[in-house]
Formats: C-alpha cells, structure tokens, sequence
C-alpha cells in the first residue's frame, strides 16, 4: 500500500490559524482546500440562496397554489435514506408551511417489487391516494413514461432530484415532461453546490416555498417557520448518501448536528441515536454515516421503507423508539445475511482469483444472494480487493439486479454505458455516479456482462489506478495525542470530498496478540512515546518496524480514556 502524504498550503494553513483555528485543525482543513476561515462560517445566512436553484420558484409557486386550494399533494421517495430524510422533510415542512395533515401523503417504492424510481405502476398508488400533485424525491429523473402517465390522469408533477438526467445516444439531455425540475445538475442550472443530495434540494424547495408564502402575506419574516428545525434530517440524508462535501453540504451538516448536539432534534432521530446506543450531545458526521443511516437503510433493503419514514416523521417519542427500534431489528438483520453473502461471496472469488490476484473488475452471482444487500456486499469486496465490483442477486421478476461500487480513477456509469453499446440489449436498464451504479441483466447474459464488464476495466485501468493507496496527513504531533484533539476532530464535519484525517508515522511494534479471533490488538512506540493501537480485519502479524496510516479514537475502559491508533494500513516495503 502506498502511502501519499496530503500537500498541505503553509500561507492557508497560517491564515486560518491566524483567525482563531486549532492549529492542528487548521492544518488539516488547508490540506483539504480551505483558504479562508469564511469557508468554515456554518451560520445559515452563508448558505447558498434557493434563489440560485432552478425550478425552485416555480415549484413554490405550484405548491403554495396547491396549499391555498386545498389540493392533496403526494410524496414519491427513494427507499434509501436519503429518500426517507427527503420524504420526511417534504413531509414536515409542508405542514409547517400550512398544508393540513390530510392534504400530504407520501408513497414509497418496494425495493424487490417495483425496483427504482417514480414508474407507471407508482403513478397508479399516487392517483389512488385522491392525490392532485406528484412530488418526487431523490429521483425522477428518467420517468418520462411515468411522468407522461401521471399527467395523462391529470396529476401535476414536481421532480425534486440529484441524479445526472439522461443523455441520448446523440448525446442530447433528455428531461422528463415535468411541470417543474429541481434539480442542480440539469443544464442551465447555475446553483454552486452540483453535490447536494435528494434531501438537501427538499429543503431548498421549501425555503423557496416560505419566500412565495411570505410574499403572499400568509406570515412575515418574524412569524414565519423555522425550516431550519428539519436540518437534523437533511445532515442525516447528506451523509448517509455520500454526498460530496463542498462547502455548503458542510455547512448544512454542521448546522444539523449543533441542532442535535444540543438537544434540538426530531423525536425520530433522538429514537435512533438511542437504538444505536450513540450520544446526541456527541453526535458527529461519523454518527450518521455508520449508525444511524445504516438502520434506515435497512428498511429499504430488507422491509419497506415506510418504517423508516414513519419514524423520521413521527412526532411521540414513545412511537418513535418503537419504530427505531425495529430498525434495529432488521439492521442486525442484515448484518448477518451481509455476512453469509460475504462468505459465499469469498468462496466465489477463489475461482477468479487462482494465482491470488484479482482480476481488473470483479462481478459475481449466486442464486442464493439477496437483492437488497448486495451494494453492501459490492462495497465490502471492493474495498477488500480495491478493483471495481459488481453483485448480482436474482430479483422477484427474474432478471439480475446488479450493484456497483467502483475504485478511483474508473467512471463506474460511463463503464456500463460502454458496456451497454457494445452490447446492444444486455443491459435491460443501467444508471448511477462514478462510484456506485447498478444494472439490470437476464440470468443468461451474466457472463457476457462479467467479460464485457473485464475488458472495458482493462481498457481503462493501469497499475497505478490498481495500486492500494492512502492518502494520509503525516505524522500526528506528541501534543495533539490528547482526549481534547481527539473530540476536536470528531466535531468537525468530515465525510466525502472532505475525508477524515488520517495520520502516519514510523513505528516500532513492541507488542501484538490477536483479539475476537479477527483483530490485532498493537502496542506502539511512535515518536518516543509507547501508543496503543488496533487493526480491525487484521491476522497477520506486523514487522518490529514499519510505516502505518492511522485514525485517533479515545477508548474508555474502567472509566479512564485513552487515546488509540486505528490503523487502516501498513506502507509497502
């Protein structure tokens, strides 16, 4: 593994120190592009203006008409938990904004039964509901049947997304027929932020709905409500989607967490920070990426997503941990058919792999995989094996469900694209990013798909792109090996685009015995002073000196904390 060594700017690094930055923080942020300490200003007046955002207005607009008439308006949302914080937010802030209780609903599609998306059979439950308007949440963006559908039935419709619209063969955008989209990565958008996730361009629709209601006279500024109360939810959705974090993602994920840090959240979230077993008043962007998203998600993959958004939504803190406790529920559920899928996954690739090498992209299928874990499972192998992954599971309706995760340096998306044109009428439907995408297939067509999916990865990656490697900040200091740097850096908003600090160091391996069967436990000299440390996933013994990449963490034991090395890997050589 090699280990890159961030640049970091000493005159960005001296200026924000200058302006009252922890030092150590403020040589990381510099590192991270940060120039100036306004880009670190989280107050809500810094955040961009829905005024920026395409589509915003009018679809103010339509939804204050739709309020005032008393017309019924319905939610369609993704079933991940960028979907349900989307549909939760929708939820809340157009009661807030004066639509009665009776007047918002919401439909959800079924992972395994309706697959991705607003589709026709959608637009079905959506008429059924008495609904007037179509709302979509975290997708949209490739309905145009089903948006052609709906206003064949006489629905209005709004496409709230972030997904990159459909390009034709001719390479022309094609945009659904929607009444409005809002989204800011359809041309001609000129917002800044092209990272905000389905649950963030929500939130903006509604800010833009509070400005349309106000010049309506129906409060003024002092009266109005506070949108800002749902960003517990849009920092959830913002993480839990990986969304890149660009200076304004960051700052509607700060202002999220000050909200929960102190007290101030949706009995939702409060539930599932206490069937996570985390603390709100420590809460940090760590939290929603690894425990609460997970238990959301969990919903969508396994149940139905409903659970999820009835708990988001949920005012009876009572209800709420109920309904978050299920999620916990079904979570360790998942957790342990991810397990056996991992398992039968390993066994799967000892046939790609007979030298121990793996090959340029990996895809695998087995009759016995589940659909909705199978990104996890992509997720896990790709990181194990660094090379592009895809798992297959065998839907309800007999094609193979695919999901993605890719490596830097390869356009998962673009891949399947060429996939798709050198092999006409393989993949049945196929979108996402660069780093996650998923696909459609027929049974039979699996090894056509793993081979053509091969040669396109051998086209376009080279050993340099398949080479491990950790971008880290350098060695970690003596004085900052402290309880206060450690709950320094947790607070601060990492994620995506802003990766959590990672330091290295030469080290001399005084001690090493293997925990749980899975772990090394480490005791370390590192700069003098003995550290420990733990690798989780590790077996094989370490060298009496090498070079480590490494997280802090404080571990409490006996009611003392010490601060510990995570290691995350060893430089080669």
């Amino acid at each position: 593994m090699n280990l890159i060594h961030r640049d970091v700017p000493p005159r960005a690094a001296w200026a924000l120190e200058q302006a009252g930055i922890h030092p150590l923080l403020a040589r990381l942020f510099a590192a991270r592009g940060v120039r100036q300490a306004e880009e670190l200003d989280d107050t809500p007046a810094k955040l961009l203006p829905p005024s920026d955002l395409k589509g915003a207005a009018q679809a103010a607009v339509l939804l204050a008409d739709a309020i005032e008439q008393g017309k019924r308006i319905c939610i369609v949302a993704d079933y991940d938990c960028d979907g349900a914080t989307a549909c939760a937010v929708g939820l809340r802030g157009l009661r807030m904004l004066g639509a009665k209780a009776d007047q918002v609903d919401y439909v959800v599609p079924d992972r395994a039964v309706h697959g991705y998306g607003l589709t026709p059979p959608i637009v079905d439950l959506v008429k059924a509901k008495r609904a007037d308007v179509l709302v979509t949440v975290d997708n949209g963006m490739a309905s145009h049947e089903a948006v052609h559908k709906a206003h064949e039935l006489g629905l209005k419709v709004v496409i709230t997304d972030h997904h990159l619209p459909v390009v034709t063969d001719q390479g022309t955008v094609s945009l659904p027929d929607a009444d409005v989209i809002v989204n800011p990565n359809q041309p001609d958008c000129p917002f800044a932020s092209k990272a905000l996730v389905g649950v963030g361009v929500m939130f903006y629709v509604l800010l833009a709905l509070r400005a349309e209601l106000r010049q309506r006279g129906a409060f003024d500024a002092a009266q109005q409500p506070r949108i800002d109360a749902l960003l517990d939810l849009v920092a959830l959705g913002t993480i839990a989607d990986v969304g890149k974090l660009d200076v304004n993602n960051r700052r509607l994920v700060s202002l999220g967490l000050k909200r929960i840090r102190s007290g101030r959240m949706q009995a939702g979230i409060a539930a599932l920070f206490q069937a996570a077993g985390r603390d709100p008043a420590k809460a940090s962007s760590q939290d929603f990426g690894f425990a609460l998203g997970p238990r959301v998600n969990a919903a969508g993959r396994l149940a139905e997503m409903g659970l999820g958004i009835e708990c988001l939504s949920c005012d009876e803190p009572n209800r709420a941990l109920e309904l978050a406790q299920q999620l916990d529920a079904i979570n360790r559920e998942r957790r342990e058919l991810e397990s056996g899928m991992r398992d039968q996954a390993e066994q799967l690739l000892e046939s790609l792999m007979p030298e121990g090498e793996p090959p340029h992209a990996i895809a695998i299928f087995d009759p016995e995989f589940h659909e909705g874990v199978v990104g996890i499972v992509a997720s896990r192998l790709k990181d194990r094996l660094h090379r592009p992954t895809f798992v297959f599971a065998l839907g309800q309706d007999g094609m193979l469900k695919g999901s993605g995760r890719s490596i830097a340096g390869f356009h998962l998306r673009d891949a399947l694209d060429l996939v798709s044109k050198r092999h006409p009428g393989l993949l049945k439907k196929f979108g996402g990013h660069a780093m996650a995408a998923g696909c459609t297939i027929a049974e039979d067509d699996f090894d056509t798909f793993e081979q053509a999916l091969q040669r396109v990865a051998r086209e376009g990656l080279d050993a340099s792109l398949l080479a491990r490697q950790i971008s880290t900040d350098g060695p970690l200091e003596p004085q900052w090996f402290s309880a206060e740097t450690v709950a320094a850096l947790d607070s601060a908003v990492w994620g995506p685009g802003f990766e959590p600090p990672v330091f290295s160091d030469e080290v001399d391996v005084i001690g090493q015995r293997l925990v749980g069967e899975r772990h090394l436990k480490l005791s370390l000299r590192v700069q003098g002073q003995v550290r420990d440390g733990i690798w989780f996933g590790r077996t094989e013994p370490l060298p009496a000196k090498t070079q480590l990449a490494f997280r802090v963490s404080l571990d409490e034991f006996q009611g003392r904390q010490r601060v510990q090395l995570m290691v995350e890997g060893m430089a080669e050589g």
